[in-house]
C-alpha cells in the first residue's frame, strides 16, 4: 500500500494512532497493528483507531477500534473524543457524530474541551457479558485483595473494584488474571477505585488488549456509574486518572457523558 499517514493524539496520555481510510482504504492485518502500536519498534500507542466513511446518511464518520494485541473492540471513550476534535475541526463545527460498533456517539465542543455520550449503562449479566447468571452489582468474585466487584457494560466490558489505596494494588499483576477470568467470555477492562468523596474518584485501569493505561474513557464512566450504583457519590463527578481528570455525568435518562481535554502529538507516515 505504500506509505499512509497518521496522526498520533492522546487524551490524557491514553494515546492513539489515527490513520485516515474514508478516500484510501486501508486494510489492517493483525501484524500491522501490533507492529504499530510497539513502543519501542513503532509509532507506539494503546489503540489503533481507522476512520472510514460513515454507514449511514446521519453521522459524519465510522470509527473502527484495535487494542495494541490486534484485538478489535467495540468503543473507546478517548479516542472518540480525539476523533471528534479532529474532525470538528476539519468540518469547522462543534458537534460531531460518530458510528462505532457499539452504536453511535455524539460528540460536542465544551469548555473543558470535548464531551461524548457515551450511551447508556448496562448492568444486565447477560449484557456485560458474564459467563454464568449473577449479581452484577456485587460480584462473587474474589483474587487476592480485590473482591466483590461491580460489573457493567459501557461499549465493552467492565469490572470494578473498590479499594481504600489504589496504589497499593498490584494491578500489572492482578489485571490479567481479572481480565481473563472465567467469568468474563469476552474478558474484561479492570478498574481500581478509591472513593475521595461524594464528587471525586481516583482510578487506575486495566484495559482488554492493552494492559495498564494513563486513562480510560469508558472506564471512567463504569467507575463512576458503579460508585453511584453503591451510593458512594453523585451522579456527576470528577475522575482523576493516572494521566489526568475527566468530568463524568451521568444523567437521569441513563446516559453517561465524558468530558476532558484532547492532544495532537504530532504527524507522520507509516509503510506498509
Amino acid at each position: 500500500m505504500g506509505n499512509k499517514e497518521f496522526t498520533k493524539m492522546h487524551g490524557l496520555g491514553n494515546d492513539f494512532a489515527v490513520f485516515d481510510s474514508r478516500e484510501d482504504t486501508i486494510q489492517m492485518e493483525i501484524s500491522d497493528i501490533k507492529a504499530i502500536s510497539n513502543r519501542f519498534t513503532g509509532v507506539g500507542c494503546d489503540q489503533l483507531i481507522v476512520i472510514e466513511p460513515p454507514h449511514t446518511a446521519h453521522s459524519d464518520i465510522f470509527m473502527r477500534i484495535y487494542n495494541s494485541n490486534g484485538s478489535e473492540v467495540g468503543a473507546c471513550g478517548n479516542a472518540t473524543r480525539c476523533v471528534a476534535a479532529q474532525i470538528m475541526n476539519e468540518n469547522k463545527t462543534n458537534k460531531c457524530i460518530i458510528e462505532t460498533l457499539a452504536g453511535i456517539l455524539i460528540a460536542e465542543k465544551n469548555q473543558d474541551g470535548i464531551s461524548v455520550n457515551m450511551g447508556q449503562v448496562k448492568t444486565e449479566w447477560h449484557k456485560i457479558p458474564l459467563a454464568t447468571k449473577a449479581n452484577t452489582l456485587r460480584l462473587d468474585l474474589s483474587i487476592e485483595m480485590l473482591s466483590d466487584p461491580v460489573c457493567l457494560n459501557i461499549g465493552n466490558p467492565h469490572t470494578v473494584f473498590f479499594v481504600a489505596e489504589v496504589t497499593k494494588i498490584p494491578l500489572e499483576r492482578l489485571g490479567p488474571l481479572i481480565e481473563n477470568h472465567q467469568m468474563f467470555p469476552e474478558k474484561t477492562n479492570v478498574e481500581i477505585v478509591q472513593v475521595e468523596s461524594t464528587k471525586n474518584l481516583t482510578v487506575r485501569v486495566w484495559e482488554r488488549g492493552a494492559g495498564i493505561t494513563k486513562a480510560c474513557g469508558t472506564g471512567a464512566c463504569a467507575a463512576a456509574a458503579a460508585a453511584h450504583l453503591l451510593e458512594l457519590t453523585d451522579r456527576n463527578i470528577d475522575v482523576k486518572l493516572d494521566g489526568g481528570t475527566l468530568g463524568i455525568n451521568w444523567l437521569e435518562n441513563g446516559d453517561i457523558i465524558m468530558s476532558g481535554p484532547t492532544a495532537v502529538s504530532y504527524r507522520g507516515y507509516w509503510e506498509f
